[in-house]
C-alpha cells in the first residue's frame, strides 16, 4: 500500500468558522472545515473558479474578523462541474497581514 505524504508546511485544525469571500458577482457565504496559517478547505453553495484569486474575510465565533487575499488551489474532483467550478475547495493565503497572521495564530494555538 502506498502512504500519502503530508505537504503542508503548518497543520491544519477542525473547525467549523464562516467565511465570506468576494466575487466578481457579490458576496459568497460559505464555511471553513479545517484551517492552517496557510491555508484553509472551505465549502460553499457558490461557486469559485481554480486558480483564481478572491478578497476572503473569516469570521470566528469569538473575535473580530480576519481578513485575507486567497488563492483556490485545489478542489475535490466530486466538487468540480464541468465549467471547472469547485464547491469544496483548497484555499492558499497569498496575501494577509502579520497583525491578521498573528491574531489568527494565536487563535489557532487555543484549539484542540
Amino acid at each position: 500500500m502506498v502512504g500519502t505524504t503530508e505537504r503542508r508546511k503548518s497543520p491544519r485544525k477542525e473547525v467549523s468558522w464562516a467565511i465570506n469571500i468576494i466575487a466578481d458577482y457579490g458576496t459568497v457565504e460559505g464555511e471553513i472545515k479545517n484551517i492552517s496559517s496557510e491555508g484553509v478547505l472551505i465549502f460553499c453553495e457558490e461557486p469559485l473558479r481554480l486558480n483564481e484569486t478572491y478578497r476572503m474575510s473569516v469570521l470566528p465565533p469569538e473575535g473580530k474578523a480576519i481578513g485575507f487575499l486567497g488563492k483556490i488551489v485545489w478542489a475535490d474532483a466530486y466538487c468540480i462541474d464541468e465549467d471547472n467550478t469547485a464547491f469544496g475547495m483548497g484555499v492558499c493565503l497569498i496575501e494577509i497581514s502579520e497583525e491578521a497572521r498573528k491574531y489568527l495564530g494565536k487563535l489557532l494555538s487555543g484549539l484542540p
